[in-house]
């Protein structure tokens, strides 16, 4: 129970920290978790996902800490493209970026963790479902 409890804690740490801008690789992570303790099954992928998602909502957090953006040429295209832009948050250093950028343009919270939360949930459900598909997991 010890060590599927350490297995549990380190993923979400690693998912945690992946998703501000310490580097971290949530997905090897997930992967070996999967490797080692197949039976962690659903229970390891929701876990490497809230960690990811309350690790992208710090950084969105963080970023409204920031002065408000100034009018700039290039903030309309941003803003076009708004929260649904947060799909791809799962990327390395982009993803971050990215919420650092819907914090500090101030987009709208429904609309940041709905679509912060879509993409990586998204993210870890395809790793797991290839995980079942080539290693039957």
């Amino acid at each position: 129970m010890i060590e599927l409890s350490l297995w549990l804690a380190g993923l979400f740490a690693t998912a945690f920290l992946s998703a501000t801008i310490l580097p971290g690789n949530s997905e090897a992570a997930l992967v070996a978790a999967l490797h080692f303790k197949p039976d962690l099954g659903w229970l390891a992928v929701a876990v490497a996902s809230l960690g990811n998602v309350l690790g992208g909502l710090l950084t969105v957090y963080l970023g409204r800490r920031l002065p408000k953006a100034p009018e700039a040429k290039w903030l309309p295209r941003l803003q076009r493209l708004g929260p649904v832009s947060l799909l791809l948050s799962w990327v390395p250093l982009m993803g971050d970026v990215l919420c650092g950028v819907a914090g500090w343009l101030r987009w709208p919270w429904r609309p940041v963790m709905l679509y912060l939360i879509l993409g990586k949930v998204l993210r870890y459900l395809v790793i797991y479902a290839l995980m079942l598909q080539w290693f039957s997991v």
